[in-house]
């Protein structure tokens, strides 16, 4: 009995836990009943691998995701219906689940042409589109926001086609494209994009989806005649693989093609035969890359159990980028239903008529525009990687580069919107463009070296080169005809210049000059000439042909291997004897003024420098005015004899005499450049003028330069042609007024070979035009172009330019033309910072003696003296100023007197004059104490008999004049001090 309880607990637990399974149970088959059915149609050709591939795919993703997210409440049911392979039949299928079955959504068609259709249904019914295999970028331009293109735009891969092409630098390139949506669609993005890159795209291979193989060979004939060897093919397979069989069998695979493969074909690589892939080897293609995930893997593994299973007939098959696309797409449709909700899954069909046809008789779906709107906001991590929709449109993948080498195809590179060209998608790249960014390629023909991309076509080995006939300028171009062979033999500086950039190439090249001429036997124009590459007769034009724009709509020319310019030639006259005042044209009237004012400032400086201490500048002041101002003009030829004593006054002389040297050297060159050219002046330096008297212009025969003088506003009746040298310079010999030119215009190289030969009668003046130059001429888009421009650098910026140049012009020793009429006067400008330097320096010194001599006289200045005034004071220091120093060392040997110190003398040994009391007669004793009270001679220096001490004569003639001057000047001091005295009486009164 006591067990009891615990029996009954057991017991209901186990009633308890059994309730609970049972409810759940019944719960999970109650909300599976529940479910929502969603009906979703599906088209596709379901008896082609693709499509029975596409439809595994889409059955697998639908089990995946609901096994996953067995709690969504809808649950998308297919509705699959067969294309058939054409427009009509999924355009049939189309119309039949939009208006019997009512579907949601629609998968598929496959192709572009049959979603071309398809999208206008599903745009007037509200049902949405997800194609994942029409690729043509045609469908978006119909704006349908009910259209989602789930797959990799055509346009997307341009870019990395185009990236391809700008590596390798191939200049032309020739799409070949199915004639249809598929095929067109891309056209104008690629023609686009290679534009973009200065590519040019001279032709279009447009093959019918229905053409025979003999029409295949027919125009792969047509393009084995033209230079570009780069091709690009986008097609699907079923044309594709017909294509590269016969281009293997006319020898288009190989060495020197290219052949570049859209997605179109490398999506479906795999299902190509053996055989085709034979005949593609060495092509290159891109595709979209789809990363190597676990889950990919896991996938491939049951889908090819599935498919197996389901298609034993298919061995070896394989998920290409198609049915992962539509196993994303269906992920993302089944995602945008159940995001979407379930309110209405119905059609309105109150605007349908009764009488309405069956392309017509269809409703709109009320769960459209819910359906649309989830759709465009879904993302997720998908088979083929980020999966999000902008504008209706798959994002873009990664690209990745193939190159088709033995049984299949091999990766050598990826490339990306963001980073380009690359290895590996984990580098980080700089420059895009590197060919060192992609892995190794075999190219057709098993070569391994980059073709070049065009070549000369098999029909016209030999490029056939026109030259001008000219019996003028030989020196450029001279043609002459064997008479043995009859072989056109050119020679000519422009020939050479062309023969050298040929053999820069990095091919060879097999051209023959051909002449050129009129039928009339004329050798007629340039222009005439260059037009005859535009109508196939010349494959490039070689002379001196000038770069012109109204002849590059003709032809493309390379650049210029000459210098540019148009200008003016004129006869040069001799004015040297009709100038007497030439020797002023070399300074300038301000410099010629400023030089003469600093000669009198030197003069003056070294006057105040000089006077007091040097017997050279001393004497009457006329005399001193002269020497001083002979000293300084002196200069000017470094012939002054004057000596000068004062250290700052050698120190004005030194940099005085650099300025003058300066500018006498300067005068001399000037002058000389002025006595030369003289003569070379020209004689006409206008063209108004010409025009004004109008005067007669001469031109070169077939030159463009014609054009530029009726443009200026020359008469045409006073336009005269020559066609060499010589009769160049009979022209002018001649004269306007016996029927010859005033002045000719030309292009400068003709002019410098003028000069070369004349340059002492004519000269080349402005106006000046430019021009390019000379440059070769070939046809509009010409590959060979680049490579030709390339190798002229070459040959310009090196040592081979320079000989053919020598060879052809190095024979007379001219001046450069452009140097010959260009003297001009110097001017201040070139020559103020040396008037400043020796300015700055002479007054610096005045100002440094100025300051000395004030302060050894500063006791004159003194008011010690109550009766002297200001102006007395100062008129004794003047006084001083114009006098002797004695105390000066040029004369202390002469007069006997030793200065100890300022203002204070002592006796020499012949000297008795005892010291004065007062500082200033202290100071004037030294000048007069020689001197008795009556003003006589004293017998301190000997008296007037001559040699009394056996002097010699010359010694005796100074002393006597040196007595005389002391004895003025004491006399001078006299009346000094008289005025003094009457000037303190005055006070005193």
């Amino acid at each position: 009995m006591r067990h009891r309880p615990t029996n009954l607990v057991f017991s209901f637990s186990f009633f308890i836990s059994l309730l609970f399974i049972f409810i759940f149970f019944t719960d999970t088959a109650i909300s599976q009943n529940t479910t929502i059915p969603v009906n979703v149609g599906v088209i596709l050709n379901v008896n082609q691998e693709l499509g029975k591939m596409s439809l595994s795919c889409i059955d697998m993703a639908l089990s995946d995701f609901y096994a996953t997210n067995s709690n969504y409440k809808t649950r998308l049911i297919l509705n699959t219906r067969d294309s058939k392979g054409d427009v009509i039949g999924a355009a049939a299928a189309a119309l039949d689940l939009i208006k019997n079955v009512q579907v949601q959504a629609l998968i598929g068609p496959e192709n572009s042409m049959q979603t071309n259709f398809v999208i206008d249904l599903g745009s007037k019914s509200q049902v949405p589109i997800l194609s994942f295999s029409a690729t043509s970028p045609s469908l978006t331009s119909f704006k349908s926001p009910y259209f989602f293109q789930a797959t990799q735009n055509d346009s997307s891969q341009v870019s990395a086609i185009t990236s391809i092409i700008q590596v390798f630098g191939w200049r032309e390139a020739v799409p070949i494209y199915v004639d249809n949506e598929f095929g067109e669609g891309v056209i104008p993005y690629l023609t686009d994009a290679l534009q973009a890159i200065n590519t040019r795209v001279p032709y279009r291979s447009v093959i019918s989806p229905i053409v025979s193989d003999d029409q295949i060979v027919e125009e792969l004939y047509k393009l084995m005649t033209m230079q570009t060897r780069v091709f690009i093919v986008h097609m699907l397979p079923s044309l594709g693989s017909r294509l590269f069989t016969k281009a293997k069998q006319v020898g288009m695979m190989n060495q020197g093609y290219v052949w570049i493969i859209t997605d179109g074909l490398t999506n479906l690589f795999g299902s190509l035969e053996p055989s085709v892939i034979e005949s593609m080897q060495g092509l290159l293609g891109v595709r979209p890359y789809v990363p190597k995930t676990t889950a990919l893997d896991g996938f491939q593994l049951r889908w090819k159990r599935k498919f197996q299973q389901e298609n034993p007939s298919l061995v070896d098959a394989e998920p290409n980028i198609f049915g992962l696309l539509a196993y994303d797409a269906i992920m993302a449709l089944a995602m945008a239903v159940e995001n979407a909700g379930t309110t209405n899954f119905g059609f309105d069909m109150k605007n349908v008529s009764t009488n309405a046809i069956d392309l017509e008789a269809f409703g709109v779906s009320m769960n459209g525009p819910k359906l649309l709107e989830s759709l465009s906001v879904t993302r997720f991590k998908g088979l083929t990687g980020d999966y999000t929709f902008v504008d209706g449109q798959l994002q873009s993948l990664a690209f990745q580069i193939l190159n088709v080498n033995g049984d299949g195809e091999r990766g050598i590179g990826f490339w990306t919107p963001e980073k380009g060209l690359m290895k590996k998608l984990n580098l980080t790249s700089r420059d895009s463009t590197s060919k060192s960014h992609l892995g190794p390629i075999i190219w057709p023909g098993d070569s391994t070296s980059v073709p070049k991309g065009w070549e000369i076509p098999t029909n016209k080995k030999i490029l056939r080169i026109g030259v001008p006939v000219s019996s003028g300028f030989s020196e450029f171009v001279k043609v002459i005809t064997d008479p043995i062979t009859n072989k056109t033999i050119a020679t000519g500086y422009c020939i050479d210049v062309f023969n050298a950039v040929m053999q820069v190439l990095p091919y060879a090249i097999n051209y023959e000059f051909i002449p050129f001429g009129l039928p009339d036997g004329t050798s007629g124009s340039y222009n005439d000439m260059i037009y005859q590459v535009k109508l196939g007769k010349f494959d490039a034009v070689v002379g001196d042909t000038t770069i012109v724009g109204n002849r590059s709509r003709f032809v493309d020319f390379t650049l210029p291997y000459t210098e540019s310019g148009v200008s003016m030639v004129v006869p040069i006259k001799d004015n040297n004897k009709k100038n007497a005042w030439v020797f002023l044209k070399p300074l300038t009237w301000d410099l010629w003024m400023t030089s003469t004012c600093f000669f009198l400032f030197i003069g003056f400086v070294i006057w105040v420098l000089e006077h007091r201490i040097n017997e050279d500048f001393r004497g009457p002041p006329e005399h001193q005015v002269g020497t001083s101002f002979w000293f300084s003009f002196s200069t000017m030829v470094f012939s002054h004899r004057e000596r000068v004593i004062s250290n700052l006054g050698r120190f004005v002389v030194i940099v005085w005499c650099f300025v003058v040297l300066i500018l006498t050297q300067s005068y001399t060159a000037s002058l000389t450049s002025l006595l030369t050219m003289q003569r070379l002046q020209p004689t006409i330096g206008d063209v108004k003028e010409l025009i004004k008297r109008g005067e007669n212009v001469g031109f070169q025969q077939g030159s463009f330069v014609v054009g530029i003088l009726k443009e200026l506003g020359f008469n045409e009746k006073n336009l005269w042609v020559y066609d060499s040298i010589e009769e160049w310079d009979a022209l002018f010999e001649n004269g306007t007024a016996n029927g010859g030119i005033a002045t000719a215009f030309d292009e400068v190289p003709y002019i410098k070979l003028l000069l070369g030969k004349y340059c002492s009668k004519y000269t080349m003046i402005e106006p000046s035009f430019n021009t390019a130059g000379f440059g070769f001429a070939f046809p509009l888009g010409s590959p060979l172009l680049h490579d030709v421009s390339r190798a002229i650098l070459n040959v310009t910026e090196g040592q081979k330019m320079n000989k053919i140049e020598d060879a052809w012009f190095k024979k007379n020793s001219c001046p450069d033309p452009s140097t010959l009429v260009s003297s001009q006067s110097l001017g201040l400008d070139s020559f103020w910072g040396l008037f400043l330097i020796a300015g700055t320096t002479s007054i610096l010194a005045l100002i440094i003696f100025m300051v000395t001599f004030i302060y050894e006289h500063r006791e004159v200045m003194k008011e010690s003296d109550p009766r002297s005034s200001l102006l007395t004071r100062i008129r004794t220091l003047l006084e001083i100023f114009v006098s002797k120093d004695l105390s000066a060392h040029t004369f202390k040997e002469k007069t006997g007197i030793h200065v100890h110190g300022l203002g204070a003398a002592t006796p020499s040994p012949n000297n008795h004059c005892p010291t004065s009391p007062s500082s200033y007669s202290q100071h004037t004793d030294q000048y007069f104490c020689s001197y008795g009270e009556q003003g006589t001679p004293s017998t301190e220096y000997g008296d007037l008999n001559p040699n009394p001490s056996g002097q010699s004569p010359q010694e005796i003639v100074h002393a006597i004049e040196l007595r005389r001057q002391i004895k003025k000047e004491h006399e001078i001091h006299r009346l000094s001090i008289k005025i003094n005295d009457v000037d303190i009486l005055h006070r005193i009164i």
